[in-house]
């Protein structure tokens, strides 16, 4: 074990994959020998060389049309687009190309060793183009699976799941999170599930669903409320597609309430998909409504980013209103 922050837990994924395949590639704007805005990328030119490691044009419609045809041929790209919020110029090649092109060729190509990294979500002061949360965009998508971890541990295991996957994998990280603490992470090759969300807690009274650094957000709402008497269950999403709507489903029939947060809008937000679905699945069991806690319906706002955030304040109070109803 050694003591990694969420960029180091990266970083050191990357080195596990390329290492035990020649076939994985990295690549983005500044990826090369500057190892990325964040630095996730660091040392990775130096130990592989400029073939596998390589910085590539300020497009990322280009970044990732030429991932899905490097992945369509065999090789296992790991495509970097420098901040969530720039990836919609490439919007159209990950949901008509990249998610499809198995269904469209019969199984005869697949861009299913493709993954997709990108830092997301707001908490640094990064203004309206660089704070965005995008993940239901593209939930929307079947043929993709979207991934997101809550601390390094889970980064590095998720990653390397995601990039031997079969499918084509949007891994999304928390920017916040990347220096914020550090945590206990294998330095040897591990795995964690995909499409499996993750019980961090139980309680009795109330089901608390979040993912990402939003994670640590419920938490401490739950130490609030559970001062009041309240026992919450905590669990950790982790896979927006798919999403493991049994686990969630087992936990709300056994505390009968829900509520979600996340980061991004309210409105569209993923959080209405799975307050539809569970609400479909558990509806006798439920005492009360579905609560979202989610960020406000505007652009992500830099000199009000503090009263946008759906903070642990926001969540204790809608856990208290969810106990009252």
């Amino acid at each position: 074990m050694a003591k990694m922050n969420l960029l180091q837990a990266i970083n050191n994924a990357l080195v596990t994959a390329m290492t035990e395949n020649e076939k994985v590639m990295v690549f983005g704007e500044d990826v090369g020998h500057f190892g990325g805005v964040f630095r996730a990328t660091s040392n990775l030119q130096e130990k592989f060389g400029k073939a596998r490691c390589f910085n590539t044009p300020l497009t990322e419609q280009g970044i990732i049309g030429f991932a899905n045809g490097l992945a369509s041929q065999g090789s296992v790209p790991v495509a970097e687009i420098q901040f969530g919020d720039y990836i919609f110029p490439a919007f159209d090649q990950i949901v008509n190309e990249t998610a499809k092109f198995r269904y469209r060729s019969g199984g005869q190509y697949s861009c299913g060793t493709l993954t997709i990294r990108t830092p997301y979500g707001g908490g640094i002061a990064g203004g309206h183009y660089h704070s965005q949360s995008p993940e239901a965009y593209f939930a929307h998508t079947p043929g993709l699976k979207i991934v997101i971890p809550r601390n390094p541990y889970q980064a590095k295991g998720l990653l390397l799941a995601s990039i031997r996957d079969d499918n084509p994998v949007l891994f999304m990280e928390p920017k916040r999170l990347y220096r914020a603490s550090v945590g206990e992470v294998p330095e040897d090759d591990y795995e964690l599930p995909l499409g499996k969300a993750e019980v961090l807690k139980e309680g009795s009274d109330i089901t608390l669903l979040a993912w990402g650094a939003q994670i640590e957000i419920i938490e401490k709402a739950a130490e609030m409320a559970e001062k009041d008497g309240v026992s919450c269950e905590i669990i950790d999403l982790r896979s927006i597609l798919p999403w493991d709507a049994d686990t969630v489903a087992d936990s709300v029939m056994k505390t009968g309430r829900l509520l979600i947060n996340h980061e991004a809008p309210l409105t569209g937000g993923f959080a209405s998909e799975i307050a539809a679905t569970i609400q479909e699945r558990c509806f006798l069991y439920l005492e009360s409504p579905i609560s979202r806690v989610c960020g406000m319906d505007v652009p992500y706002p830099l000199a009000h980013e503090k009263e946008y955030m759906p903070d642990h304040l926001k969540t204790y109070e809608a856990i208290k209103r969810t106990l009252s109803y």
